[in-house]
């Protein structure tokens, strides 16, 4: 896809907002969104968001112990972050970790990173990766000697491989 502002690039930052069930996108190449980096987020408001989101995403801390907190980089408080919307440095977020805990659940579902696979990628079926998993863990016990584990492991195996015959054979 190619940059909707200079029309020579290729798209690497693609920006949705949705207002009144009217969908706006913006495909722009790196240089671009540099460029614009400010019209967009007043545009987006990206940061108002995510500042919005600290407000609600507070921790059980007292107010007075929050605002009094300051990163050691950098110098943000945690009430900057909340009116900028943007950690100041990496160090911010070990400085601010048990607020922002409670923000990346509420954001995200879960306080850890996960990562993210593009929806076009097909995953293997979960017997395959099961199969999988089983055949190194048959191969570490035979490196280990532990052939009773082996054994058992060997016996997994050959039944999930004659589930999977069993399946192409009735053509699921």
């Amino acid at each position: 896809m190619v940059c909707d502002a200079c029309k020579q690039q290729q798209a690497t930052v693609h920006l949705t907002e949705i207002v009144n069930d009217e969908m706006t996108e913006l495909h722009l190449c790196e240089a671009c969104a540099n460029q614009k980096g400010a019209q967009v987020e007043s545009h987006f408001g990206l940061s108002d968001l995510l500042g919005g989101l600290a407000e609600v995403g507070k921790t059980q801390e007292p107010e007075e112990e929050v605002a009094a907190k300051a990163c050691p980089s950098c110098g943000m408080t945690y009430e900057d972050f909340r009116k900028v919307g943007r950690l100041g440095c990496a160090e911010c977020y070990t400085t601010f970790k048990r607020n922002l805990a409670t923000l990346l659940k509420r954001i995200h579902g879960s306080p850890h990173h996960l990562g993210k696979s593009p929806g076009r990628l097909v995953k293997p079926p979960k017997a395959k990766l099961e199969l999988t998993e089983l055949k190194k863990r048959l191969e570490r016990a035979i490196e280990m000697e532990e052939f009773e584990e082996a054994a058992h492991l060997r016996d997994q195996i050959r039944e999930l491989e004659h589930q999977d015959r069993t399946k192409k054979k009735s053509g699921e």
